[in-house]
């Protein structure tokens, strides 16, 4: 067996060229890989077109004027306001946007109280017939609303809460969902800190409210802002409810929808000032909407 001993600069030499291998390599591997993801770029961007087009082409039509109203023209212009003009003459938007907040709220409030309890019992006790009642309360979700609508209708009507925002929030203020999501989180939350508090001599309720609901608050607060943005986008329930009255902006929308004739700009401009407040939210809970869209995906 035969040894060649390499001077100094020959083994620096070598080891610069398998460094500038290496890194061409690596290089070449990047590029390799940007090349693969570009068919997912396209395919998402498609989608994301898709996505918003709608929403802009409502914010095009609301700023067109009269005559322009059946306009194909994908672009912009002339802009208009008095399609804006129009709705604030006609309905009481401010109130309305006002009273569809507080609606949505307490609908959100509503369901998380109500998610927060149940999935605490279903995760953190054992009892007969558990899976089952829980793959009922589960299933009740995959019901269509079309479904319960009408039993719902005539037990609001019976109890005298039509034309009343009672009668909006009071069917809605359990979701299955929320209970399903919430207890997903419950299922990995730490054992040894509930055992500490019964230790500590908590009873079950403190132990909800002072262990486990503050080591829950971001996966609460994410839940709270999807269950009020899907309360907020509610329109047919609201709409059925609220016939006779002008307090809700699901009204407001269908007003301008009659049997004498369609007036698109006005329905165009009411849903962009309807869209505002669930903007806003996202603009400054933009971490949290992700996470809530996120976390619904994820166990």
């Amino acid at each position: 067996m035969t040894f060649t001993l390499l001077a100094p600069h020959q083994s620096a030499a070598i080891s610069e060229a398998g460094i500038e291998q290496a890194a061409r390599d690596l290089t070449r591997a990047r590029t390799l890989g940007r090349i693969g993801l570009v068919p997912a770029f396209a395919i998402l961007t498609v989608l994301a077109v898709i996505s918003i087009f709608p929403i802009y082409w409502m914010f095009v039509t609301a700023f067109r004027p009269a005559e322009q109203m059946l306009s194909t023209n994908p672009l912009p212009g002339p802009f208009s306001l008095e399609n804006f003009q129009y709705v604030w003459d006609t309905i009481p938007i401010l109130s309305m946007l006002g009273n569809t907040f507080v609606m949505a709220l307490v609908i959100a409030i509503g369901q998380l109280f109500v998610a927060i309890l149940a999935s605490y019992g279903f995760s953190r006790w054992t009892f007969r017939g558990q899976k089952i009642l829980f793959l009922l309360f589960v299933g009740s979700w995959l019901v269509p609303f079309q479904v319960t609508m009408i039993p719902n209708y005539v037990r609001i009507a019976e109890m005298g809460l039509l034309n009343n925002m009672v009668g909006v929030i009071l069917p809605q203020l359990a979701a299955a969902f929320a209970v399903m999501m919430l207890k997903q989180h419950l299922d990995s939350f730490p054992r040894e800190l509930l055992d500490a508090s019964d230790m500590d001599g908590r009873s079950p309720w403190r132990t909800l409210w002072e262990v486990v609901v503050p080591n829950l608050r971001p996966a609460l607060a994410a839940l709270a802002i999807m269950l009020f943005i899907s309360a907020w986008n509610e329109y047919l329930w609201p709409s059925l409810i609220m016939q006779g009255s002008n307090d809700l902006i699901q009204v407001g929308v269908r007003s301008f929808l009659g049997s004498e004739g369609n007036n698109w700009g006005a329905v165009m401009a009411a849903s962009a000032l309807a869209c505002l407040p669930i903007f806003l939210i996202y603009i400054f809970l933009q971490r949290y909407v992700v996470d809530a869209f996120v976390r619904s995906g994820l166990k």
